[in-house]
């Protein structure tokens, strides 16, 4: 299934949907009708996050409406024509991991800095700043304190049961589905605040994009191997193709990730795990021979295989 955030005509109020054939039915209607011809009594979804909190069995309904020929709800109109939120808003929480290997060593090679050994004994992640979180074509503000500006292209998974202490084997059970996640980040901020030995702070929490929605993950079994997805990732900016990379070049996996993170704390539906960047996926790792940091007026791209398109216009 794909699960979206969208707004309605007010446009100060968003509610959650489903994508099928490129339109999109309400998520709150199509739970309406299901509890209805179900003969069941239960809250029903207004958002993402409701969704993600019912019970797996209620879940599973929604994945039965595909099969329906005589479904009676009926679309609020097409995906194209849509004004999207994030699918997830405003997240319990946003842990953003640093597990892509070929983006480290680059990263830290072009600073003139070797990878530390420490980096390979445990994935590692800071958490960034649930209130700024970004919707498919919403505009991303320039921030005031920057001329560094970057993007990253990263893959997040999104929480769908709730655990503490997951094991590896298990973790994917505690997986709703990917999106497509981009880390905007400050680049010049972020050098200094690092240096300090905190961080990054400053320099990540003004903003980040997630979307164009949430697609689960029982539709990518076919792209998985193991613990690992095949599924190739673009990021373009104004049209020019900057960075490319697979999500199977993951040296920590997001089952290692939720392990750690769930390592006596407990995770919750709507919380959002981000992969780091992949190899290439940033102006920092291509370097600004490459292309220049980011400007008002630019338009940045991020595609991954079978997540969809995340599109932003710096603002």
């Amino acid at each position: 299934m794909k699960l979206v955030s969208y707004h309605v005509a007010d446009k100060q109020t968003v509610r959650a949907g489903w994508l099928q054939n490129d339109s999109i039915y309400d998520l709150e209607e199509t739970y309406s009708y299901l509890a209805e011809t179900r003969g069941e009594m239960m809250s029903l979804p207004v958002s993402l996050l409701d969704y993600l909190q019912l019970p797996q069995e209620q879940k599973n309904w929604l994945r039965s409406v595909q099969e329906e020929a005589n479904f009676a709800v009926s679309p609020l109109g097409l995906f194209t024509d849509t004004k999207l939120a994030a699918p997830i808003p405003r997240p319990p929480s946003f842990r953003d991991f640093y597990a892509f290997e070929e983006h480290v060593k680059t990263a830290r090679k072009n600073r003139g800095l070797d990878l530390v050994l420490e980096w390979y004994h445990f994935p590692v992640f800071y958490f960034s700043n649930t209130g700024a979180i970004k919707g498919h074509d919403e505009a991303v503000e320039k921030p005031s304190f920057t001329e560094w500006l970057d993007y990253e292209l990263e893959v997040a998974c999104i929480i769908g049961k709730e655990g503490k202490n997951i094991s590896r084997e298990h973790a994917l059970e505690h997986i709703e589905g990917f999106i497509v996640l981009n880390d905007w980040s400050a680049r010049d901020v972020q050098r200094e605040e690092v240096k300090v030995g905190l961080g990054p702070a400053k320099g990540k929490d003004f903003a980040t994009s997630m979307g164009p929605y949430l697609v689960t993950k029982d539709e990518l079994e076919d792209c998985r191997n193991g613990e690992h997805f095949n599924l190739e990732m673009k990021a373009s900016v104004n049209g020019r193709l900057l960075s490319q990379g697979n999500m199977n070049t993951l040296y920590f996996s997001f089952s290692q990730m939720i392990e750690r993170a769930s390592q006596d704390c407990t995770l919750y539906p709507g919380d959002v795990i981000g992969s780091g960047t992949v190899g290439t996926g940033c102006i920092l790792e291509l370097g600004t021979h490459i292309h220049r940091w980011l400007q008002k007026g630019d338009i940045v791209e991020l595609s991954v295989e079978r997540l969809g398109t995340l599109r932003n216009k710096i603002t």
